[in-house]
């Protein structure tokens, strides 16, 4: 099976009529990976495979534009009739089980061992499913979160998550024939921490990583998808920049 990657979601920081929150299914060596759980995502998600057949999921952080229809997840697999022939790994930064516990109010996640087998990410975690290696990069956000590389068969898919201008980023996205990348804010404010991408920094990380190609996603209010790219396109000079749209396919 090649790297695929399928667009579930894209919008920030809520979603949106035909647009939901990020959400993305990678594809690869046997393997099927929910990649961030956004509001509306895990519908968007069986449209295009059966929720059952999931290997893994894979959580940047725990922003709930990136992790809440987790929620929704719990009630398909629970008690929705989409039983799962095993607990499904969830790979995820620490005190995820923690959040989902409470939203039940519960002590601790133990009610959901039989859907969830929750799997803390680290700088540098690794993990193999098939003949797909997925490799987490801590990145810079307002909370702990991460990067991700997927590679299969010579092949490498990179995806920022959420972040800032970082090292990280570099690590996750250097040499990537496809780099999905958030693109969130206009400009940066003096004085405040770097904690989103504006276009022009996705497009100086996707020409100092050196990528086959940037794909913008996670363009925020203040920005369309469209202007982002182009923004983004003016400064990764002679790389193929498009944007992410609901519902496409992409071979890497």
């Amino acid at each position: 099976m090649p790297l695929t990657l399928t667009v579930l979601g894209t919008a920030s920081p809520h979603p949106r009529p035909g647009r939901p929150c990020s959400g993305y299914l990678l594809r690869g060596g046997g393997a099927e990976v929910w990649v961030d759980a956004g509001p509306g995502s895990f519908a968007e998600l069986q449209r295009h495979t059966d929720a059952k057949r999931l290997t893994a999921v894979w959580i940047s952080h725990l922003h709930a534009d990136h992790s809440a229809d987790l929620l929704s997840a719990v009630y398909g697999f629970a008690y929705g009739g989409l039983t799962l022939p095993a607990p499904l790994p969830v790979y995820a930064p620490s005190h995820l089980a923690q959040r989902l516990a409470g939203f039940f109010g519960r002590p601790d996640a133990g009610f959901l061992s039989g859907v969830f087998d929750f799997r803390s990410l680290y700088d540098g975690h690794t993990a193999r499913h098939g003949d797909l290696l997925l490799t987490s990069h801590a990145v810079e956000h307002d909370v702990e979160a991460y990067g991700l590389r997927a590679e299969c068969e010579g092949r490498v898919l990179a995806y920022s998550g959420d972040s800032g201008p970082c090292d990280g980023l570099l690590h996750v996205a250097g040499g990537a024939d496809l780099f999905l990348c958030e693109a969130d804010i206009d400009r940066h404010c003096g004085g405040e921490r770097q904690v989103h991408l504006t276009p022009e920094d996705a497009g100086t990380v996707a020409e100092r990583a050196g990528v086959g190609e940037l794909l913008v996603t996670h363009v925020g209010p203040t920005l369309t998808p469209e202007s982002a790219t182009e923004r983004a396109a003016a400064v990764f000079d002679g790389g193929r920049t498009s944007t992410a749209r609901e519902g496409d396919t992409r071979t890497v």
